[in-house]
């Protein structure tokens, strides 16, 4: 029988101190990214609003690390299979402490720690050298498996975006990580619906998405990727799952371009912006009056 689909929203059981404490993380990785974006004036910085929330909700909440010592044995491991959002991830590295927040001035820059694709020599804290997609979830399922192997109690979650489910690569994985049944193993899926090559439906149509996920035996939850209390309850039901069953998990998180920023929200070309140097400063105040407006 094929896995549920499940439609994941806020939960009652999620608290409000905890969903306040993702949000609060979320909006300071947000400006921490057009920070960054700034120092080379254009990048993927709709990917880093975007995804700031799923971020926030790993960084904030889920993940076991210790921000001094990036390479302990015992941490979970955090792989970011797509290396051009490595601007959202420096930023979510950089408010979990362990990027130095003044490092993010280098971002992009020769002999900088922090390429404008995630690179695992250079970075603390960054697992796997990232860019050509449909490469992360096969590591993911490989270092899964060495986690299990070993006895560790560690888990892994794989952030992927939904350009990457175009990947032959990706699918196989799909499958291979149902084979091996591991409940170890959690993916992220965030799905903007746009990609280099235009609109993901247009490029290649992949939809029913969760429907092919459940086919191949995951436990799947399709949520609101820009809301961290509907993140936090799946990751909950993730929690719950695999006590009771040894399968992976994937949550699909639709999610919006440039969240937070109603200015980048609204860009026409938004998978790679180029922002003008006035417009830096609108950026950084809507994000603040949004942010305010909603406390």
């Amino acid at each position: 029988m094929n896995a549920p689909v499940v439609a994941t929203t806020t939960s009652a059981a999620v608290s409000t101190e905890r969903r306040q404490k993702v949000e609060e993380f979320a909006y300071q990785a947000r400006h921490h990214a057009l920070n960054m974006g700034e120092v080379q004036g254009q990048g993927y910085v709709g990917q880093a609003l975007g995804s700031a929330d799923m971020f926030a909700a790993v960084y904030a909440d889920q993940l076991n690390y210790r921000a001094q010592d990036p390479e302990w044995e015992q941490r979970d491991r955090f792989l970011l299979s797509t290396g051009h959002y490595a601007i959202g991830h420096y930023a979510a590295l950089a408010q979990a402490g362990i990027v130095p927040v003044q490092e993010l001035d280098t971002y992009g820059s020769d002999d900088s720690r922090l390429p404008m694709s995630g690179m695992s020599t250079y970075t603390p804290g960054m697992e796997i050298s990232g860019g050509s997609l449909g490469h992360g979830l096969p590591i993911a399922i490989g270092t899964a498996l060495g986690l299990r192997h070993q006895g560790s109690s560690a888990r892994v979650i794989n952030f992927m975006s939904d350009g990457e489910l175009d990947e032959g690569s990706t699918w196989e994985a799909v499958m291979g990580a149902d084979h091996h049944g591991l409940g170890n193993l959690t993916v992220l899926v965030d799905i903007n619906a746009l990609q280099a090559d235009g609109k993901t439906d247009t490029v290649l149509r992949t939809e029913p998405v969760a429907d092919k996920w459940a086919a191949s035996g995951w436990f799947v939850q399709r949520i609101d990727g820009n809301d961290a209390g509907a993140l936090l309850a799946a990751f909950d039901a993730v929690a719950v799952e695999a006590k009771n069953a040894a399968r992976p998990s994937v949550i699909l998180c639709d999610t919006r371009i440039g969240r937070g920023v109603p200015l980048l929200e609204q860009r026409e070309k938004a998978h790679f912006m180029r922002i003008e140097e006035h417009e830096w400063k609108i950026c950084r105040e809507q994000l603040t009056a949004g942010y305010e407006g909603e406390k």
